[in-house]
């Protein structure tokens, strides 16, 4: 059989409940502001080794569909704004 208790008491992830000691902040609470800017470099190069960087090949296939993209869309906006401007003259004299 299953007992019932009165008990609404839930128990804390992550530890029991007569574990009450004070979090501190390790290693990280301890170091400096020249510490903390040097790891962060760190950090950075080794984050920029994980890039896989494009050949000159791709990067040049890359700009070129960028600039031509950029021309069309320089293009249409320009049609569409004369057009307008058209219109507001028509209606408004």
């Amino acid at each position: 059989m299953t007992e019932i208790t009165d008990s609404i008491e839930v128990p804390e992830p992550g530890g029991s409940s007569d574990d009450k000691k004070p979090r501190r902040g390790g290693k990280r609470g301890k170091v400096g502001l020249f510490g903390r800017l040097a790891r962060f470099y760190r950090q950075i190069v080794a984050e920029l080794r994980k890039v896989v960087w494009p050949s000159r090949n791709q990067l040049s296939t890359y700009a070129t569909v960028v600039i031509i993209f950029v021309v069309i869309m320089i293009g249409i906006v320009t049609v569409l704004d004369y057009g307008f401007t058209e219109a507001v003259k028509a209606v408004f004299g």
